[in-house]
């Protein structure tokens, strides 16, 4: 029986596939089970979890992803494992150079589903897929939120599925305080100090759009005499890991982090969440302030609202149960009057952030084919052939 699970970030989901595959695989032999994850920080924390729950239990997780040295993963993979979690681009890679085969894999779980197809990885998945026998194969997939194109993904790879949902007509956590602030986009640096200057002492995570804008406030906050660090994916996997170790340690207070870096950030110590940026999907919204109040603590959420995001900030509002509290008044801020816009002219801007996601999603070589995009396409072509042999595929 193949399992679909649903629940908020932060609520045991890697326990929940975990225990129950170590409990079928063999301590030795073969790699039995697969984990997908869609960043370097999930794959490095699932298969550090996954260690801890089979300390007494002899079987081997080790983590695949791209950023960190090839070779080092080929030593890995020469000693042995049981469970592999990886990245779809870096696992891709050791399919091609034959140091990873799927033959004898029987569990398969999609972890952070959304993301990964909210990252373009569509293409990469159905790769995979075509070379795992179904023969005896459990496939299991979990998310955070389910949207249609999440729903069709199952459709196509998955059979007598049991459904599990949790909380799922609400999407935000009843136990983060969540409120903002319109303010002009100059200003909002200086309203970004005055709540962090406030704070209690917690750890924080601000979100930024890019990391152009992640490395700024960075620069801005330490001159400030704040102790904060970027991450975001430009860094190499080594400033990306001593970021998250220093953040972690409490070494730097304040994180600055884009969104296709920050899927992973599990810091139990995080007591606020900054939206620097407003994005443009409503389910990111929620993505970034489930950082804080994990396992059940309590955290708070604020959002820099400029003028000319109010109506993505508005679709936000429409997506949630709880209520979101407006500072402006309460903090004597006059609001900005923003700038009309028609819904042609945003159904227009949304479609141009579409298209330049499109384009540059396959330059990170981590996550996709790196500078072989066409890969996919002649894998497509051999598809109707009856050999599945990976040398079919030309680099």
């Amino acid at each position: 029986m193949d399992v679909i699970g649903q629940a908020h970030t932060g609520t045991g989901k890697t326990a929940a596939f975990a225990l129950p595959i170590l409990s079928k695989v063999k301590s030795s032999g073969p790699i039995q089970a697969l984990i997908l994850v869609p960043t370097r920080e999930l794959a490095v924390q699932v298969s550090n979890e996954i260690n801890k729950f089979a300390k007494y239990t002899g079987i081997r997780t080790i983590a695949i992803y791209g950023g960190q040295s090839i070779s080092l993963q080929y030593t890995q993979l020469e000693r042995g494992a049981q469970v592999v979690v990886a990245t779809p681009g870096r696992l891709i890679d050791h399919m091609k150079h034959g140091s990873i085969k799927l033959d004898d894999v029987n569990f398969v779980v999609l972890d952070e589903a959304d993301r990964m197809l909210d990252m373009g990885f569509i293409d990469d998945i159905r790769f995979i897929f075509f070379y795992l026998s179904e023969d005896n194969r459990q496939t299991c997939l979990f998310s955070a939120t389910m949207p249609p194109e999440i729903m069709r993904l199952t459709q196509e790879y998955m059979h007598d599925v049991k459904e599990i949902r949790l909380n799922e007509d609400e999407i935000s956590l009843d136990t983060i305080t969540q409120s903002y602030l319109i303010v002009h986009e100059k200003q909002k640096f200086n309203h970004l100090y005055n709540f962090i200057k406030k704070r209690d002492g917690k750890q924080t995570i601000v979100f930024a759009a890019t990391k152009q804008r992640a490395q700024r406030l960075v620069y801005e906050l330490n001159q400030n005499e704040f102790k904060a660090i970027s991450i975001h994916g430009d860094l190499s996997q080594r400033q990306r890991d001593n970021a998250m170790y220093r953040f972690k340690k409490g070494v730097d207070a304040i994180l600055v982090a884009t969104d296709i870096a920050a899927r992973g950030i599990d810091v139990p110590a995080v007591g606020h969440v900054i939206n620097y940026d407003i994005p443009g999907d409503p389910l990111i919204y929620f993505h970034r302030i489930g950082r804080t109040a994990r396992a059940g603590a309590t955290g708070s959420a604020i959002s820099l609202v400029s003028q000319d995001r109010v109506y993505d900030f508005d679709r936000i509002l429409s997506k949630t149960q709880q209520p979101i509290h407006k500072l402006n008044e309460e903090l004597g801020i006059a609001e900005p009057v923003a700038p009309q816009i028609s819904y042609d002219r945003y159904q227009q801007q949304q479609q141009q952030r579409r298209s330049y996601w499109d384009n540059n999603r396959y330059k990170n070589g981590s996550y996709s084919y790196g500078n072989n995009r066409n890969d996919y396409y002649r894998y497509r072509e051999h598809q109707g052939n009856s050999s599945r042999a990976i040398k079919d595929i030309r680099i």
